[in-house]
């Protein structure tokens, strides 16, 4: 029976085919992310990333150069990293057109407006953070307090965004995401995918990893 179903496997990838494509974006996948800013005068900023991964306590991310965001992080140093889920994804596309800096720049000026009160017209509350002076989403959540490790711009000369790595100096999470009191359930967690200019969510659990420790 094995033997036949890899037969009919192979059999099937024969008709598969593929073209070489070039699409405007390879946001293939990653989690939206809040980032919340201040500058030097005390004002905070709010934005959605879109491309964002962690490696131990250290998270890297693809930030425009010439956003509010970047500026502020240079200032500054310090941001709070909010992960909404599935249900905050139309206070997300609110202030996906937004820009905290003004005048908004010129390749922003086509599709984007200023507003100086992202968290009031997205409908979400700041509350405080305990190291760093950026406040914290608290419908997301979990949330991340972290600090300005390096920043660099990327290489395409077509993007003008740049890499900051920060490293996460508190993490918060609600107790109803919490499990054995240290770790995230993930068949709770429920994060805010933004796949090719789309939204979605985690669909249903297909099983962990052998270095899964719950």
């Amino acid at each position: 029976m094995e033997n036949n179903t890899n037969q009919e496997n192979s059999d099937a990838l024969e008709n598969v085919s593929f073209a070489c494509i070039r699409p405007e974006i390879l946001y293939f996948g990653t989690p939206v992310v809040l980032i919340s800013t201040i500058d030097r005068e005390g004002k905070v900023n709010l934005a959605p990333i879109s491309s964002a991964w962690a490696l131990g306590y250290s998270v890297v991310m693809g930030i425009g150069t010439e956003s509010k965001t970047m500026e502020n992080l240079r200032e500054t140093g310090e941001c709070t990293l909010n992960f909404p889920e599935g249900a905050l994804w139309e206070s997300v596309e609110r202030l996906a057109p937004l820009t905290g800096k003004y005048p908004v720049p010129q390749d922003k000026a086509d599709k984007f407006r200023f507003e100086s009160n992202k968290f009031g017209v997205a409908g979400l509350t700041p509350c405080d953070s305990e190291v760093v002076k950026p406040p914290r989403v608290l419908e997301c959540r979990l949330q991340m307090e972290a600090c300005v490790k390096s920043v660099r711009r990327i290489s395409e000369p077509d993007v003008q965004a740049g890499i900051v790595e920060v490293k996460v100096v508190r993490v918060h999470a609600r107790n109803d995401l919490i499990i054995d009191g240290k770790y995230i359930d993930p068949k709770q967690w429920k994060p805010l995918i933004y796949s090719f200019r789309h939204y979605f969510t985690l669909g249903c659990d297909l099983g962990k990893t052998f270095r899964s420790k719950i």
